[in-house]
């Protein structure tokens, strides 16, 4: 498993990872914590769960750690044109995320120049926020999106929809991550329980 689909679990769409600003508290210590406990993970994807105790295999990750990942480690796996990343774990499955994201080139593709189109009035570098509800089980994710903003201004799911497209199309898949399309979970991952302040992976 690559070091981006790893990430993916967690802050989905970006693949999918949107984020502006810091977390309240990073520190290098904290990215090792994380690089460490997803080395892990992805180990037992890899190897399987063979000569590991009996029972689901359960892998805390903080807010904290994952924000700090980001502050210091997580840039290779970002596109370009999204930086600063921050997620926010609330808890009960939901998730919230922000992120500095350059749409000037998605507003030249995607504008038709009328008064009602978002895309006319979008462009260069502004923050881009989301929130929604993330749901696991039997090895398959799904992120519902609830609500989305640009500049602090909500934004209709197209819009949302045009920038996670661009940001996450590859060669293999060049319209890029559906939102609210169901996902495989990446190292034999069962499920992840999003709590407040951290998620468990469990395999």
């Amino acid at each position: 498993m690559s070091s981006r689909s790893s990430v993916a679990v967690f802050v989905l769409l970006s693949a999918v990872g949107l984020g502006a600003g810091q977390a309240a508290s990073v520190s290098p210590q904290q990215a090792d914590a994380f690089t460490r406990k997803m080395a892990a993970v992805t180990s037992r994807g890899v190897t399987g769960l063979k000569g590991q105790a009996k029972g689901p295999q359960r892998t805390p990750f903080t807010e904290n750690e994952l924000n700090s990942w980001f502050a210091y480690d997580g840039q290779e796996v970002l596109p370009p044109g999204v930086s600063n990343p921050r997620v926010t774990i609330i808890g009960n499955g939901k998730l919230s995320a922000a992120a500095t994201v350059d749409l000037e080139q998605i507003a030249k593709g995607r504008s038709t120049g009328r008064v009602l189109d978002p895309w006319s009035y979008l462009g260069g570098r502004l923050p881009v926020t989301l929130s929604g509800v993330l749901q696991t089980q039997d090895g398959v994710g799904k992120f519902l999106v609830e609500e989305a903003a640009v500049s602090g201004i909500p934004v209709p799911a197209s819009v949302l929809q045009d920038i996670v497209g661009y940001y996450s199309r590859t060669s293999k898949n060049p319209e890029g991550v559906r939102l609210n399309d169901p996902f495989p979970l990446p190292a034999q991952i069962k499920q992840i329980e999003v709590g407040q302040g951290q998620a468990v992976v469990v395999q």
